[in-house]
């Protein structure tokens, strides 16, 4: 019996063409590149794991992950998760949505100071596909780092779809357009300190109820604890299946994602 050969998975490098800003805190870079050619088209909205250059060094060094391990170079880079807002094949350019909340931030800090020419890595797409199923009515909610997901959710939906969308933003100057079928309400909602992880729940619970007897399928994200509060909410009102029930907390409130990383990965996995 010949030996298994397992080939590695290279990370993409992928070149900033230009940037805009959708709202005062969402930029969108559009990136493009020889390595990107073949990028799935029909993975909007997707998971990706985005490789931003060595913090000390500024060199960008990509690794490669083969199936048990994965191996870093001397350079290592700092990986974050994101989300594809949209490729489109016929130019081979891939827009990624970043929430610009500070230069601080590594991946905030990358898109508010990038420019063209500038470099990343990437690997992916990954997650469940669709993020969506199928049904009668749809609940999606979560907050500005969830509209990139959600956006490209709502542009792939059928044009008779129905449902309702919540998103919470801490300003209002972040409401903007997002295409959705005319049977999906859109809700915008303001963070508020006192009623904190409770904002998107309780507005599901006043006015996201579907029509009597009718399939639901929910896409959730954003802050870990209203994630949570959202899922439970929808699991015991609705009593979803895992398939019509996709949680996932992108962040932690007071937590770097170096240290949210595993509690993240726990939480997905508890999903009914």
């Amino acid at each position: 019996m010949s030996e298994q050969v397992i080939y590695p998975i290279k990370a993409k490098l992928i070149v900033c063409k230009r940037k805009q800003y959708i709202t005062p805190h969402l930029i969108r870079v559009t990136f493009s590149g020889d390595e990107l050619v073949g990028f799935p088209e029909t993975r909007n909205g997707a998971h990706i794991k985005v490789f931003f250059p060595n913090q000390e060094s500024g060199i960008l060094q990509l690794p490669v992950r083969y199936e048990d391990r994965v191996e870093f170079p001397e350079h290592k880079p700092v990986p974050r998760a994101y989300s594809v807002r949209k490729y489109h094949p016929e130019t081979n350019e891939l827009d990624i949505d970043f929430v610009a909340h500070g230069e601080d931030s590594i991946g905030s800090g990358w898109a508010i100071a990038a420019k063209e020419g500038d470099e990343l890595g990437l690997i992916g797409p990954a997650g469940p596909d669709p993020l969506l199923q199928t049904s009668d009515w749809h609940i999606l909610a979560g907050d500005l780092t969830a509209v990139p997901a959600i956006s490209a959710i709502l542009e792939d939906m059928h044009e008779d779809a129905k449902g309702a969308v919540f998103i919470e933003v801490e300003s209002f100057d972040d409401v903007h357009e997002i295409k959705r079928p005319a049977g999906v309400s859109l809700t915008w909602l303001k963070i508020d300190d006192e009623q904190g992880s409770l904002v998107l729940v309780d507005a599901i619970k006043t006015t996201g109820q579907p029509e009597i007897d009718c399939s639901v399928s929910a896409f959730i994200a954003g802050e870990n604890r209203s994630v949570i509060n959202c899922r439970k909410y929808l699991a015991e009102t609705y009593k979803l299946a895992k398939k019509d029930l996709y949680a996932i907390p992108y962040w932690k409130r007071g937590n770097t994602e170096e240290a949210y990383h595993e509690e993240r990965h726990r939480i997905m996995d508890e999903q009914n």
